[in-house]
């Protein structure tokens, strides 16, 4: 392989058994046996184990006590089985091991701030020291992982005719939805670049100029709060296709996301992966991106309590709950209401049916026959309430559907479960300014149909946004784009700006279009 080394640390077998081979790598584990000393010897493929015996190789053996973690060795000696109670069926070389005839320390290291198979390092510490930190099982496979699957998806899309593009990280500022970061121009004070939110523009520039079919694994940049599932700066898989139809697109990303599955010699998802309009899993899950690998769906109860003599349920715009297969405790409940409250509701209404299939509530008094009828749970489970606005309404039983299936044990972790989100609103109303603005992002072409609705009705436009959703991760988005320069027009007016200001902004866009 190299002067270095004849095989990789992972890559010797019962087959290389009788051979004399070097090695090279990393101490993983140093044991003194008071003669024998074995070392644990560790590079990307693995883990091999060293024998030194003082009384086949002096020299070696004076070596190796010297030896501590992290310092890097080659070693060079013959390599024999095991004996069978000492076989590790852990390590892929655990059949055999090298009788070390030759011991080199190549560098030295330090005491170690932290020991590398420990779980429990804090961030700060880990960060500090990211170089001891990569060497660990799981940061090496992880970065190994993600070159796995970014070599599958390019795989696959230039199978299907796409060409990998690069484009401009520091570009103009354009409103997409979050903040810029700013790069200060030296030569030009006050002036600034921005750092490229997504190649939102550059890509639909590539299909005016009849590129056809563009993508890239693309480096991003948001100026927001951090989130579990975003930072400052990320990559995505991104790409744009001339003439495409929503079926196309979604087949390919699913195409996509097999060949990483299969990549990775995990089992694949079943195509094609199931859709759920926006609005059923806003009603269904209180949630764009919900977690089906378990029920607990929220039922709508809005039309049954209108005449409710329970004031709080009768005079709320909307009322939905869901059922737990659980009969909580006060102390329980009360947890529940306070989690609720912190995701914005007035409250929480219950009622708990016990064993025997007696309910439990201080609401049950106020609510007709109908009510409870329509209410029924089984014995053992408990019906919670959120009466609101339907985004509050939805927003909370959302966050606690969420919270019960997790603490309830309810979610299967060994599904995984993709879906599409479609048919997302065009526009939404901005809370401080109470215009429309978007929903996706501007550039956003209506449904089929729904072009008239952008001026007389711009709540009740569907748009061809589209979600893939991961166990309850937002994986993927994106659109089918305007591709007509008066309807481009017409959305930028809905959102209240004047064509004076969307000349400024996006002229040389409309232009192209």
């Amino acid at each position: 392989m190299s002067p270095w080394r004849d095989l990789y640390c992972g890559a010797a077998g019962p087959a290389d058994v009788g051979r004399s081979l070097a090695v090279a790598g990393w101490v993983a584990r140093r044991r003194d046996h008071g003669g024998l000393i074995f070392i644990d010897l560790r590079d990307h493929t693995g883990i091999v184990q060293l024998v030194v015996n003082p009384e086949r190789a002096s020299e070696a053996a004076q070596a190796a006590h010297a030896i501590r973690s992290e310092f890097v060795v080659r070693a060079q000696g013959e390599v024999v089985r095991r004996e069978p109670d000492a076989v590790n069926p852990n390590l892929a070389t655990g059949e055999i091991e090298i009788q070390v005839e030759e011991l080199e320390i190549l560098a030295r290291s330090e005491p170690l701030p932290f020991q590398l198979d420990d779980d429990g390092v804090e961030e700060p510490l880990r960060l500090r020291y990211r170089y001891l930190d990569l060497r660990r099982d799981r940061m090496q496979r992880n970065l190994r992982l993600s070159a796995t699957v970014v070599a599958a998806i390019r795989r696959t899309v230039e199978e299907q005719g796409f060409v990998d593009i690069w484009t401009p990280t520091m570009t103009l500022g354009t409103p997409e939805g979050a903040r810029d970061f700013l790069v200060p121009v030296r030569l030009q004070p006050g002036k600034f670049f921005a750092l490229a939110q997504s190649p939102q523009l550059f890509k639909q520039l590539f299909m005016v100029g009849g590129l056809d079919r563009y993508y890239q694994i693309a480096t991003c940049w948001r100026d927001e709060d951090l989130r579990a599932d975003r930072q400052f700066e990320f990559r995505q898989l991104d790409l744009e296709l001339a003439f495409p139809t929503r079926a196309e697109v979604l087949d390919l990303l699913e195409r996509v996301v097999v060949a990483s599955f299969e990549a990775l010699g995990r089992t694949p998802p079943a195509r094609p992966f199931p859709r759920l309009a926006y609005s059923d899993a806003m009603l269904r899950y209180g949630s764009d991106k919900p977690d089906v690998r378990f029920g607990l769906e929220i039922q709508d109860a809005t039309e049954v309590t209108r005449g409710s003599e329970f004031g709080v349920f009768a005079g709320a715009e909307c009322v939905r709950y869901l059922v737990a297969p659980t009969p909580f405790s006060r102390a329980q409940l009360q947890r529940l209401e306070d989690f609720a409250k912190e995701w914005g509701a007035k409250g929480l209404a219950y009622l708990v049916y016990d064993e025997s299939g007696e309910v439990r509530s201080p609401i049950a008094k106020f609510l007709s026959q109908e009510e409870l009828a329509a209410f029924a749970a089984p014995p053992g489970s408990s019906v919670l309430f959120v009466a609101d606005t339907p985004p509050m309404v939805e927003r909370v039983l959302g966050a606690l559907r969420t919270e019960l299936g997790a603490e309830l044990g309810l979610v299967d972790t060994s599904r995984e479960e993709f879906l599409w989100v479609l048919d997302f609103p065009l526009f939404q109303k901005d809370e401080e300014s109470g215009q429309w603005t978007f929903v996706h992002h501007p550039f956003t072409s209506p449904l089929d149909g729904h072009e008239d609705l952008i001026e007389s009705n711009p709540g009740g436009a569907l748009s061809q946004h589209y979600d893939l959703i991961w166990n309850g991760w937002e994986l993927g988005s994106g659109s089918i784009r305007v591709h007509r320069q008066e309807l481009q027009a017409r959305v930028f007016r809905a959102m209240g700006m004047t064509d004076d200001e969307a000349r400024a902004k996006f002229g040389w866009f409309l232009e192209a279009l």
